[in-house]
């Protein structure tokens, strides 16, 4: 049975919640300014039953295909649902020019309860007929670049600046972008740092096998420790070192600051890093490093050229898990003084300005997602090179 073969259930349930979200909730909110509260405003209030018309139709449609058994029928759906969020922006940018008075410099608009789960719903839908159309990362990667065009246009024409996000964005520019640099250069540092470990604990692990068992013991008490209490248990001895050596406080060691963020992201990153690279080089068949002795092979030649190279699909899949990881704990390291994109998202809460917090969160999820299919395509594209290889050496 091919993929498409029978009606898509999970497309169906999506559908119904899309039409749920646009017709029962508010889509935007405009405000006045940035401490008002915003009037809500629902599909039918912002466009009128025509609106209201346009989208049934549209979801019904979608609907239609949804229950075809047919593949184009599920390609012309996900050609729908990708067109659908393309010009989710460009929607936006019309009605920012429709219910912003341009006299008003304060007024902004807010991104309401209704637009957010309609883009929830999407990408969900999006997700489903990419997995069930089974695509490879080459169109998944091109449709992904088609609504970042999209979304990039939009800002840059400028349609969106009334967006109470973007509000918020270009007040604090210059703060944002030095943000944006800490907590990349602080989660690039953390996997670096994790996988020289890493790998060192790992080949320390296969040279001597009593260390196996408590060096993951050690390593699993580190991760069940809450970040919090382990920013606080670093304070007291950073503080120390810091002022005992001088040396160490020029260099900007302290109790807060950069130091116990790299240290305890480091110890929560070690586990899935080692766990996965044991495992990767531990797995690799005794038979081909045994025909790649019998070819005459130095034990350097054998780990350089066939163990590691077979083993990096698993250990990429270490690492994807890793800088997910670091990517979303780096925020927290902001309580300590650690600054990134952490700073706004609690700036934000402390002064109930959830778009704030948004502009915090939301460049910290799109790195995430980001992150994770580059390294997930990665893995699958190595997977696949070497499936080659065994067929063509089979062959």
């Amino acid at each position: 049975m091919s993929p498409a073969a029978a009606p898509n259930p999970v497309l169906l349930v999506l559908t119904a919640l899309a039409a749920s979200v646009m017709l029962g909730l508010p889509l935007i909110s405009v405000q006045p300014n940035r401490i008002m509260p915003g009037e809500g405003l629902t599909l039918w209030a912002l466009g009128g039953p025509l609106a209201v018309a346009a989208v049934l139709t549209l979801l019904a449609a979608l609907a239609w295909l949804a229950w075809r058994p047919t593949r184009r029928a599920l390609a012309t759906a996900l050609a729908l649902v990708g067109l659908c969020l393309a010009l989710l922006p460009w929607g936006l940018v019309a009605v920012a020019a429709e219910q912003i008075d341009p006299d008003m410099a304060s007024a902004r608009i807010g991104l309401g309860a209704g637009l957010w789960a309609l883009l929830f719903v999407l990408l969900l839908a999006l997700l489903e007929l990419l997995n069930r159309l089974a695509l490879g990362p080459l169109p998944r990667w091109g449709l992904t670049l088609v609504l970042a065009l999209s979304l990039f246009a939009a800002l840059a024409g400028g349609g969106l600046d009334s967006l109470a996000l973007m509000r918020e964005y270009h007040g604090r520019s210059a703060t944002f972008h030095a943000a944006l640099r800490y907590h990349l250069v602080l989660v690039a540092a953390v996997v670096g740092i994790s996988l020289l470990l890493a790998a060192a604990l790992a080949l320390a692990m296969r040279r001597w096998s009593r260390l196996q068992r408590g060096t993951f013991s050690v390593l699993s008490v580190l991760q069940t420790i809450p970040s919090l209490a382990l920013f606080g248990l670093l304070l007291a001895p950073l503080a120390y070192l810091a002022a005992r050596f001088t040396w160490l406080g020029d260099l900007g060691v302290r109790g807060i600051g950069w130091a116990p963020a790299l240290i305890a992201l480091v110890a929560y990153s070690l586990l899935p890093m080692t766990r996965n690279a044991y495992v990767a080089l531990d797995e690799v068949a005794a038979d081909v490093t045994d025909a790649a002795r019998g070819m005459g092979m130095s034990p350097g030649q054998v780990f350089w050229q066939v163990r590691l190279p077979l083993a990096l699909p698993v250990m990429l899949e270490g690492i994807r898990i890793t800088a997910v990881q670091a990517i979303g704990l780096a925020a927290v390291a902001a309580l300590i003084g650690a600054g990134g994109l952490g700073t706004f998202i609690f700036q934000g809460l402390g002064q109930a300005a959830m778009d704030l917090v948004l502009l915090g969160a939301l460049p910290i999820i799109l790195i995430a997602l980001l992150v994770d299919g580059a390294f997930s395509a990665l893995a699958e594209q190595l997977r696949r090179s070497q499936g080659r290889g065994d067929t063509a050496h089979g062959g």
